[in-house]
């Protein structure tokens, strides 16, 4: 979420992107080909930020120039499903206010856009109610927890969520909590997970819950992968071994959770896809959250106002940072395959919480321009349709199986 307070990101078109089209191979696809591939997928995306504009009062059914979601736009990219996130920033965790602000969010989606938009919409929180919604030619919404200091270190808040429809949570945002350790604090307190840490890892398993790695320490990763009965993912992190920051996974730990049967969903934001770009966002960004700080304590009680200069300050620095390509987000997907396998391999753009998104791959409308690209590249129709959703409702359903053996387990003291 909001990449001007993890690492801003952004950059200039490529002469190779510009000279060669989408830049990928020779091969020519045609028009119907995309077409009828796009249509065969279940594109599931797992994670999207809108709903931090949503909560401030966007209007997800209007189309518009700004942003990267809406309506018009997810039905011309052929999306079938999408986890809309649950995005509870560090500073409720401050204010102590960070369950609140969840309850928030969850009602932004079910009553916001779910409840408000029941033509496009289905409530889901199955792999079954997702294929069913795709039957019925809707788009299934679904929800994940962004930041750990949600449940406020309560199993029972967890649990709540989990009733509220909540069906995966990232361990920790940008802040390390007071159990799991993030890849954006220096000082890394608990070393990893703490035992209760592996306690909340464990209780998300006996409810279903997919463990999330995105934003998390190495430590933590490694930490939670151990722990963990169920299949875990990162819903939005891409390869480090491509572009060098700590929000990424290594090639050892893309193995390692494909191995257990997880997903590594691939990011769009230009700084984790491009060296170019990070390097672009280190030098703007002490500039940029300095700024994005003023602006958060000066509209602490105005969300709409905080979104208006949100995007003012968004307009100002794109044009001095370097942007991504569509080329980039395919490299990442094969190097990530490469390592992983074919069956481990998904899409969590955080579209809506970045500030830059790749040429190509500027919004949800755009989803037809990388199955071009992966078939340009070579990938099979089969392929496409396991990364776009085919591994993550078998992650899911693998994550739904071990919940079922647990619940049948006698109740421990561990998910008091």
């Amino acid at each position: 979420m909001l990449a001007f307070i993890e690492s801003m990101h952004r950059y200039f078109p490529s002469i190779l992107f510009l000279l060669a089209g989408h830049g990928l191979s020779q091969t020519q696809v045609s028009e119907a080909e995309v077409a009828r591939v796009q249509k065969s997928a279940i594109l599931i995306d797992t994670h999207n930020d809108v709903t931090s504009a949503t909560v401030a009062g966007l209007d997800i059914g209007k189309a518009r120039t700004d942003g990267h979601t809406d309506i018009p736009r997810m039905r011309a990219g052929g999306m079938g499903a999408q986890f809309f996130a649950v995005y509870v920033g560090p500073e409720y965790a401050r204010d102590k206010t960070a369950a609140h602000r969840a309850l928030e969010m969850i009602d932004t989606v079910r009553h916001d856009i779910i409840e408000r938009y029941p033509d496009t919409f289905v409530y889901a929180t199955t792999a079954d109610d997702i294929e069913r919604a795709h039957r019925s030619g809707k788009i299934a919404a679904l929800m994940g927890i962004e930041g750990g200091h949600a449940i406020e270190d309560s199993l029972r808040l967890l649990r709540d969520y989990y009733v509220l429809g909540i069906r995966y949570m990232t361990l920790t945002h940008t802040n390390s909590n007071h159990w799991a350790d993030s890849s954006g604090d220096p000082d890394k307190p608990n070393n990893g997970l703490s035992d209760f840490g592996k306690r909340v890892v464990t209780e998300m398993n006996r409810l279903g819950m997919i463990v999330d790695i995105s934003h998390v320490s190495d430590k933590t990763f490694w930490d939670a992968l151990a722990v963990s009965r169920a299949p875990i993912f990162a819903s939005h992190s891409s390869c480090r071994a491509l572009t060098n920051v700590p929000r990424n996974m290594t090639d050892e730990m893309i193995a390692a959770m494909g191995k257990k049967g997880g997903v590594i969903q691939i990011n769009f934001n230009c700084g984790f896809l491009s060296e170019k770009s990070a390097a672009s966002d280190a030098a703007l960004g002490p500039e940029v959250m300095k700024r994005f700080a003023e602006m958060e304590a000066q509209y602490k009680n105005d969300p709409p106002g905080l979104l208006d200069a949100r995007r003012k300050l968004e307009a100002e620095y794109a044009g001095k940072t370097v942007r991504a390509t569509l080329q980039d987000v395919v490299d990442h997907i094969d190097h990530a395959v490469k390592i992983a396998g074919i069956d481990h391999v998904g899409l969590g753009s955080d579209f809506d919480g970045v500030e830059c998104t790749p040429i190509g791959l500027d919004d949800t409308s755009k989803w037809p321009n990388l199955t071009r690209a992966l078939l340009e590249k070579g990938y099979s129709a089969g392929d496409i349709r396991k990364i776009y959703g085919l591994n993550t409702l078998r992650l899911m359903r693998a994550v739904e199986k071990t919940a079922a053996e647990m619940q049948r387990e006698p109740a421990s003291e561990e998910s008091r």
